[in-house]
């Protein structure tokens, strides 16, 4: 039977229970249990698909096509384990469902309300997981901070779920913060004892305390907590902050975060196999070459709007010994300033994905000064998509090319909507998304990159590459060396004549891995570092498993 870990927060928002849960199962995984993560969002939306990056990060979309929160990017890095839709739930989609079956009499007239329905709803959702995918351990994140108002049904949820499927069978895990008060010279435990009191007021006991902190926890401090909190001393846990987080499982193993969970859930205590990850992050703090890569995107105020790409290039540069410097710069200055100002010096130039006409004439800009200047170039899916219109500009000779998105006017409409999307006017969920299949041209930089002429991989869009143009882009130059298995959809172009220059109309940082860097980014990095660098003779890392 599976058991089940609910992580929940208090003291304050973005505490890092994402980063505790995928590293918990990280850990676990090294034991030789099979994992899988559930993450419970507090919010009304059905899905963050159409929240603004600055609202809420970036949007990660899981295999089968669901857009979700980007916590499931962490997840699935830290586990190297797939999800699905079945891994995402939101209040919004929690109250749809059951709004749904009101709707069609399924409650036979009865009254609905939070306690029992949406509650049912929400524990049928945990379960549903459990039985899908059959884990040993189901570890469910609970979104927000004890006490939020609209986090209670997940919470009473989550409490009622201990008795119905054994107390044997469930581990509370509370993760909250102990700061250190620089002018009282010392480490305060009473916002952890307030959050612990708030969680124990609505029927919840922690049975382990994961307490960030920026130093070590003294032992007479966690004896304090364990006091206050009626939690074990060995179950009171030090997540203490760290430079990368790759780190953070190993700092978890050494304060037995994983034994105090299978003790508790008296599950077998396996030997953990972590000496690939402790390799890998061994690597990352011990870099040889300096590569700088400027990100040139219109929610540069938000990084955490591009994380997976971040991550990408940073598991890239683990792999290619390199010491990864962002440079990012808001596409819309280089709509108005010289775009030297800002890419002078620059390895290599990447454009990531994103919606709107804002700053896309920057991102233009930015990428015709990479082909011109032979700097390595990489374009996420709007990047693609604007390397196509600047070359059909700059190069084919259409001045006024352009996207049908930001110009329906346009005399050259070189990415347009598909036939089928004409008439679409919702917004949620009705793009290309999701695991597509791609065929590669052998004798490409992408096949020389994918080794593969088959590969699949995940897409958030709604425009394609318009094949009025095909030809005349391949007769000017330009190469498209991956397409839909029917040749109808254009998803790879690059510019053989340049060191590295490709872009891809999908978004390969979802499946990229600290233990197995994606091969458009590897290549990226790798072209990256050589333009000032010599690697020659350099043995390529230990790959992680």
């Amino acid at each position: 039977m599976t058991k089940f870990i609910f992580v929940t927060g208090g003291v304050v928002s973005s505490i890092g229970k994402g980063i505790v849960a995928a590293s918990l199962g990280r850990l676990l995984k090294s034991r030789d249990y099979s994992v899988s993560i559930l993450k419970l969002d507090p919010y009304i939306n059905v899905d963050p698909g159409t929240m603004s990056p600055f609202q809420h990060g970036e949007v990660f979309v899981t295999k089968d096509g669901a857009e979700t929160d980007l916590d499931l990017g962490h997840y699935e890095r830290f586990t190297d384990t797939s999800m699905s839709r079945l891994n995402s739930v939101t209040t919004g989609s929690i109250y749809q469902a059951v709004i749904n079956r009101e709707r069609r009499g399924d409650y036979n007239g009865g009254t609905v309300q939070v306690i029992p329905h949406i509650t049912n709803e929400i524990k049928e959702r945990i379960l549903l997981v459990a039985k899908d995918t059959q884990p040993e351990v189901l570890i469910t994140e609970i979104g927000g901070t004890v006490g939020d108002i609209e986090s209670l049904p997940f919470m009473e949820a989550i409490r009622q779920l201990r008795k119905e499927v054994g107390r044997q069978n469930v581990l509370y895990m509370h993760v909250t913060l102990v700061p250190w008060i620089a002018s009282a010279g010392e480490m305060k435990t009473k916002p952890t004892q307030h959050s612990v009191k708030e969680l124990r007021s609505i029927g919840i006991q922690p049975d382990i305390l994961v307490c960030r902190s920026d130093r070590l926890i003294p032992l007479g401090l966690k004896h304090k907590l364990s006091e206050f909190c009626d939690v074990a001393e060995k179950c009171v846990i030090t997540a203490q902050d760290a430079s990368s987080i790759y780190e953070v499982p190993l700092i978890l193993e050494r304060e037995g975060l994983a034994q105090q969970a299978l003790e508790l859930l008296q599950m077998e205590q396996r030997q953990p196999n972590l000496t690939r990850w402790q390799t890998m992050v061994e690597r990352l703090y011990s870099p040889k070459y300096t590569v700088e890569i400027a990100i040139v995107g219109k929610y540069v105020r938000l990084s955490d709007a591009y994380l997976s790409v971040v991550e990408a290039l940073r598991h890239a540069a683990i792999a290619t010994y390199g010491d990864l410097r962002l440079r990012w710069i808001n596409s819309e200055d280089l709509e108005t300033e010289a775009v030297e100002t800002y890419l002078a010096g620059v390895d290599g130039v990447l454009v990531p994905g994103g919606f709107g006409i804002r700053g896309v004439d920057g991102k233009i800009a930015a990428i015709k000064y990479a082909r011109d200047r032979q700097i390595p170039f990489l374009g996420l899916c709007l990047g693609m998509q604007c390397s196509v219109i600047e070359w059909a500009r700059n190069v084919a000779g259409l001045a006024n090319a352009n996207s049908s998105e930001f110009d329906p006017s346009t005399n050259y409409p070189v990415i347009n909507l598909l036939p089928d999307q004409q008439n679409v006017v919702d917004l949620g969920g009705t793009m290309r998304l999701g695991v597509y299949p791609c065929n590669i041209l052998r004798n490409s930089l992408a096949f020389k990159l994918y080794q593969q002429e088959e590969i699949k991989e995940r897409h958030r869009h709604r425009y394609e590459f318009n094949n009025n143009y095909r030809q005349m882009l391949l007769d000017s130059g330009y190469l498209i060396s991956g397409t839909s298995p029917d040749g109808r959809l254009v998803e790879i172009v690059e510019y053989p004549q340049h060191p590295f220059f490709i872009s891809c109309q999908f978004h390969p940082e979802f499946k990229s891995r600290p233990s197995n860097p994606h091969p458009l980014f590897k290549g990226f990095m790798a072209a990256a570092i050589s333009r000032t660098h010599s690697t020659s003779g350099l043995q390529t890392p230990v790959e992680v498993s």
